[in-house]
């Protein structure tokens, strides 16, 4: 039980589509990953079939103590770790279980990148055309809350999908 308590989630940056490859290397050195992964039914033109494929591209995280750290970035597959502050980043528990439950809740479960709730954005078409707001989530498209702080207020617009923003902080 004292070698999990030494230990620390981590998450590794991996090559272009070598999550799965990554994952290979890692599990060959005895070191716990987690590749949290989703199946999707993809449409070509001839045919419908059933992929596998990683939910956060270009990630893997794995369950390390230091020297295990360093022997996972010595492999093929992956490129570096991700770090916080100069530091490499320590995932909490809570996060990986929550991921965990998220997959196993058999939801439909799409990423949307850049546009988290908290980043201050300005719109760049339509009606709100230069409006500077804040993401407050984005459940069927994008919805932003617009501050109007003379008035100690926020509105809240609900933009369609092919609305144009620009991030300005996160």
């Amino acid at each position: 039980m004292s070698e999990i308590k030494d230990k620390a989630w981590f998450a590794l940056y991996t090559k272009p589509r070598s999550e799965f490859k990554a994952a290979e290397q890692i599990d060959e050195c005895g070191i716990n990953y987690f590749l949290p992964t989703i199946t999707k039914i993809k449409q070509w033109s001839d045919r419908k079939k059933k992929i596998t494929e990683p939910l956060l591209r270009g990630y893997i995280f794995i369950l390390a103590d230091e020297k295990e750290r360093i022997i996972s970035l010595e492999q093929q597959s992956v490129v570096r770790c991700i770090f916080d502050s100069g530091r490499p980043a320590k995932i909490p528990q809570w996060q990986i279980d929550n991921l965990r439950t998220m997959l196993n809740s058999n939801s439909e479960l799409s990423i949307k990148e850049g546009l988290v709730p908290g980043t201050q954005v300005r719109i760049k078409d339509g009606p709100f055309d230069g409006v500077i707001g804040i993401v407050q989530n984005s459940d069927s498209g994008k919805t932003i809350t617009v501050s109007i702080d003379l008035l100690n207020r926020s509105i809240i617009a609900h933009l369609p999908k092919e609305s144009t923003i620009e991030v300005l902080k996160v």
